[in-house]
Order: structure tokens, then C-alpha cells, then sequence
């Protein structure tokens, strides 16, 4: 647990919330600034900052989390479909450092929109960023 993290203090219960799931490993609550009905968050119960730092028990234990969340709201509020989203780094919009997931459920008239306009992208850029992240010299 980090002494100054929201996100602890939800999982110690030193800061209330409307939780909706829990089990050993993850927690699962409402999300006070709601995208759309039924935005909810899960967290693990360590304390890690990021995607890159959270170890592969919890990070799947959580994805877990988030796709059984994701099969109830579905059923439950009748969800079209479900953005699970992450954050990682302030330059992607991560403002709370303690790793998590959206899970928004999506209805057919919701006000959300994609934060990028999807254009095709230069084929020789693509390749040449496809062999540095392979690796391949240059």
C-alpha cells in the first residue's frame, strides 16, 4: 500500500466507495466521474503504479477481473459493448498512479467518440517502427 495513493486508501476501506466486486487479488468499484452508466474501475490490491511495473500475477488476475465485470454489465444493464482502457504515464492521461482499468460499458446513443481520427498511416513509417520495435538495425 502507498500512503498517498486514492486508490489504496479504496482497497484498505480508509476511503469509501460503491464497490461491486472483489476477490483475493482485485477490487472492482464505481467510477465518480462516470463515462457512461456503469463506468467502473479495477484495481489490484498492491500497490502498483503502471502497466509497466505491476507483476504478471496481478496483471492478469485483474484482466480477469475486468472481463467478468465486463460479461455482468452486459447482462445487467445491457450493454452494447465494453472499452476496457488503460492509462499509462501522464502523457497517456494516467492521473491516478496505481494501475487500473476502465471498464465502460457502451450503449449504441452514447455521447463517447474515439480520441483519434482513424487515417491510413505511411506504409514505409510503419515498417521502419515495426523494425525498431523487432529490434533490427536500421
Amino acid at each position: 500500500m502507498a500512503a498517498d495513493c486514492l486508490f489504496c486508501g479504496i482497497v484498505a476501506g480508509t476511503i469509501p466507495s460503491e464497490t461491486i466486486d472483489s476477490d483475493e487479488r482485485t477490487v472492482a468499484f464505481m467510477d465518480i466521474n462516470p463515462a457512461t452508466k456503469g463506468h467502473a474501475l479495477v484495481v489490484p490490491r498492491a500497490h502498483s503504479a503502471d502497466l509497466l511495473e505491476i507483476g504478471p500475477e496481478d496483471l492478469s488476475a485483474t484482466v480477469l477481473a475486468a472481463q467478468r465485470l465486463a460479461r455482468r454489465m452486459k447482462g445487467v444493464l445491457g450493454a452494447d459493448g465494453i472499452n476496457l482502457i488503460n492509462a499509462c504515464g501522464a502523457a497517456a492521461w494516467q492521473t491516478v498512479f496505481h494501475f487500473h482499468f476502465h471498464v465502460v460499458p457502451r450503449y449504441e446513443d452514447d455521447p463517447l467518440k474515439l480520441p483519434w481520427i482513424p487515417a491510413p498511416g505511411d506504409p514505409e513509417q510503419i515498417a521502419a517502427t515495426a523494425a525498431e520495435l523487432r529490434g533490427e538495425d536500421g
